[in-house]
């Protein structure tokens, strides 16, 4: 009998890889151990698919207390880098449930601290992070050239800013290894005064327009940016918005000249976490033919769980999400007396800025029995708000690919979105022409604003009325296939068209 990793992998085996290309990927985050956003989320499904399609697949992470603590090590290297007067020791661990190994930067003085993987227990960024993620993407460099003598990879695949230097290093040293960056958020680049470029170790002429010199300063997602062979975002319409002024985060010139090697793919959802099928966090597991039994428990579950009173003609909406000025949830709360006024009911868990945090709280406060809010993460909390709602809603001001809008789908809860990056990829907006074509998953509206995120509210309340619509089309959402075997056929083409380039 098939276990659900081996049926997983089974459509991705279909790629017909015949050789076992080798892959290094580069990155800071692997959830559950490191984990700040989706970058994690990715980083653990998409080298397990890859190696499923029959590639042999490798990961490179800074020896954070998390990756240290969670695995059995085997000392593989000590390396003398740039970056510390003794040797670096390199470790290797293979990673529970997947069989991929993975490399550990075991380096206490760089990743031995309190607070976050980024900055101190104040909030504030550690100092030195360009040392700590230069030594990263240093040693991801030195892999690729044989640092490890039983397992040399053909391809170095390097994640958003953290591993940006890595591709940099490749090409001080000259070396003929191909290299593949994706920005996961190119609001996030590792950006640095001048005065710390001489900490990296790379030749002056790197410090250029022409190089990781960004505005005055050095940008280390500018180093994967300028440096690396090919570049992917995690969505089409991303990689199309990236290369504006509106969305280039001051990239965009630099994203425009490369546009050639430049491609967006989706990113997938992993079925052995998010599957309302298989959720044990679930008070009532449901596939597509009984979800209106499956998501009326978890409904239950979660408004007892908020107090939440009175079922209402309105759908239930929910939120997982981080408060920053990308995310828009500045939108929902200015909407939110409108979307009580149409007898609706909101549940948010949410961690982020104080300032947003203040006014969910004063809301729940407020709107007692109509609103509840929990201020933080709670992996369990998420998974029942995901079933127990009847839309989720992502009013982002941009957003890659969004994995939040998928999972939502999966679950039934019809995603309600703001038309940018991956959401307008993968949410179809509900209306007269896509209702009758079968091919409705959500709501999209346009407008940066409050009144535009209301009257998504209003033409989502209307469609709750009208149950066998409704019905319909969360049957539709839930049958979407955002699968990690697409994006994993897709990276396999790029890869294989790198190799052969190479050659």
């Amino acid at each position: 009998m098939l276990d659900d990793g081996f049926r997983y992998a089974l459509p991705i085996l279909r790629i017909g890889v015949r050789s076992l290309m080798r892959v290094l990927h580069a990155a800071a985050e692997l959830f559950p151990w490191v984990k700040t956003g989706g970058l994690g989320d990715v980083v653990a499904a998409l080298p397990p698919a890859l190696a499923a399609a029959g590639l042999d697949v490798r990961l490179v992470l800074p020896g954070f207390t998390a990756f240290l603590d969670a695995f059995p090590l085997t000392e593989i290297a000590r390396l003398r880098t740039p970056f510390a007067a003794g040797r670096v020791r390199l470790v290797r661990a293979q990673l529970p449930g997947s069989g991929v190994h993975a490399y550990v930067v075991d380096h206490p003085a760089f990743y031995d601290r309190p607070g976050s993987p980024y900055a101190a227990p104040d909030g504030h960024d550690w100092p030195d992070n360009h040392r700590r993620f230069a030594l990263l993407g240093w040693v991801a460099a030195a892999l690729a050239q044989g640092a490890d003598p039983d397992w040399r990879p053909d391809i170095l695949h390097c994640h958003d800013w953290h591993a940006g230097l890595a591709p940099a290093y490749l090409r001080a040293e000259g070396a003929a290894v191909p290299s593949v960056f994706t920005v996961h958020n190119l609001a996030y680049q590792g950006a640095f005064p001048a005065a710390l470029f001489a900490d990296l170790a790379l030749p002056a002429s790197f410090f250029s327009i022409d190089g990781i010199e960004f505005y005055g300063g050095f940008a280390l997602i500018k180093a994967g940016l300028f440096y690396a062979d090919r570049l992917t975002t995690v969505s089409p319409t991303y990689a199309s918005e990236i290369q504006t002024a509106s969305f280039g985060m001051g990239l965009d010139g630099l994203l425009r000249a490369r546009a050639d090697v430049l491609s967006g793919i989706l990113n997938g959802v992993d079925p052995l976490i998010w599957s309302p099928q298989n959720d044990p966090l679930l008070p009532l597991r449901y596939g597509v033919d009984d979800a209106a039994v499956g998501k009326a428990a978890a409904k239950a579950a979660l408004e007892r769980r908020f107090g939440l009173t009175g079922a209402g003609a309105a759908p239930l909406f929910g939120a997982v999400t981080r408060l920053t000025p990308q995310k828009g949830l500045d939108l929902l709360l200015a909407a939110l007396p409108g979307l009580i006024a149409l007898g609706g009911r909101l549940v948010l868990l949410c961690s982020g800025d104080s300032d947003l945090e203040a006014g969910f709280a004063a809301a729940a406060q407020n709107y007692p029995g109509q609103v509840g809010v929990v201020l933080g993460y709670d992996d369990a909390l998420s998974h029942l708000i995901m079933a127990g709602s009847d839309s989720i809603v992502v009013p982002s001001r941009f957003e890659p690919c969004g994995l939040t809008q998928l999972y939502a789908l999966r679950y039934g809860a019809l995603p309600l979105v703001r038309r940018t990056g991956g959401l307008a990829d993968t949410v179809v907006d509900t209306n007269r022409v896509t209702l009758a074509d079968g091919s409705a998953t959500g709501f999209v509206f346009d407008e940066e604003t409050p009144e535009g995120f209301l009257a998504a509210i209003r033409r989502a309340t209307a469609l709750y009325d009208d149950d066998v619509s409704w019905q319909r089309v969360m049957r539709q959402a839930m049958t979407r296939d955002f699968s990690w075997a697409a994006a994993a056929r897709q990276y396999v083409a790029l890869y294989r068209q790198l190799v052969s380039n190479s050659g």
